[in-house]
């Protein structure tokens, strides 16, 4: 598909990259990630996703452009709405857009249509591609991916209301998010109503998020969404083969107990950040 049936933006006008160099900086943390990834190189799997791969209807706008916005609106916890009035106020987003200083941003309901492609035509597999391709841009930078990897799975809790779900089940009502599950989050020790101590089992509602790390370049490769109750072990082959298919040098998988000692405490922390800093602890949205 050419170019010319993209919607026309306009960084390179002169109200683009000329005022964009007098107020955003080279070392700003949005040109740095417009210039370490090849943005482009997703286009077209992205644009796969689209009606006739966009040859019909009005030009759509490039497709790493809303990319790269909705990766906004995760990075900074906005919701679509609130990411379209931020990039319209924001000459940095802009500049990472491609966007002319004097252009408005993509509305949320062209954002909204995009992230549903991905969810409904492009699905795990789409996601994952998408993943493998950082992965290939990381290696072709001089990345280095050892011969280990991380196993684990992080427990992602339902964005619902939980008792409001029960109540919807006990008057027979669909639930609100009909993909979660009730799982076993782990064990704690409790002290009953004589002060013994006991182990109890902790429960959550949602999804897990199984994902392959590899050790060395702390990046993770694979990753395996299940609902709350999916046990972990049966999601170990699906990884390695997507890891494989990726052609990593793996030699050994750690995983869960196996790797609990000191020194692998600090990979155990890249698990931390995902769930502080990336969203991990609790769904964005339903499903």
């Amino acid at each position: 598909m050419g170019k010319q049936r993209f919607e026309e933006t306009g960084r390179g006008s002169f109200w683009g990259d000329f005022l964009y160099e007098q107020a955003v900086p080279q070392d700003h943390f949005l040109r740095q990630l417009d210039r370490v990834i090849d943005w482009e190189a997703f286009g077209a799997r992205l644009l796969a996703l689209y009606e006739g791969q966009g040859e019909y209807g009005r030009p759509p706008y490039p497709p790493e452009a809303l990319l790269k916005m909705l990766l906004l609106a995760y990075w900074f916890n906005l919701s679509e709405q609130q990411v379209e009035e931020w990039v319209n106020d924001s000459l940095a987003a802009r500049c990472f857009l491609h966007l002319a200083a004097n252009e408005r941003a993509p509305d949320h309901s062209t954002l909204s249509a995009f992230k549903e492609r991905i969810v409904t035509r492009g699905q795990e597999g789409c996601l994952q591609g998408l993943l493998e391709e950082i992965i290939r841009q990381a290696q072709a930078c001089g990345v280095r991916f050892g011969t280990v990897q991380v196993v684990d799975s992080t427990h992602v809790v339902a964005n619902v209301n939980v008792a409001q779900e029960k109540a919807h089940a006990a008057a027979g009502q669909a639930p609100r998010d009909g993909g979660a599950r009730w799982g076993v989050k782990g064990e704690r020790v409790v002290r009953d109503a004589q002060g013994a101590r006991v182990v109890r089992e902790e429960y959550f509602y949602g999804y897990k998020v199984h994902t392959s790390l590899n050790a060395e370049a702390e990046m993770i490769t694979s990753v395996v969404v299940t609902v709350g109750n999916a046990p972990d072990n049966k999601q170990f082959a699906r990884l390695v083969a997507r890891d494989r298919a990726q052609g990593l040098a793996v030699e050994t998988y750690a995983a869960d107990r196996g790797y609990d000692d000191t020194e692998n405490h600090y990979i155990e922390r890249k698990y931390g950040e995902a769930k502080e800093y990336h969203g991990l602890r609790r769904c964005r949205y339903v499903g």
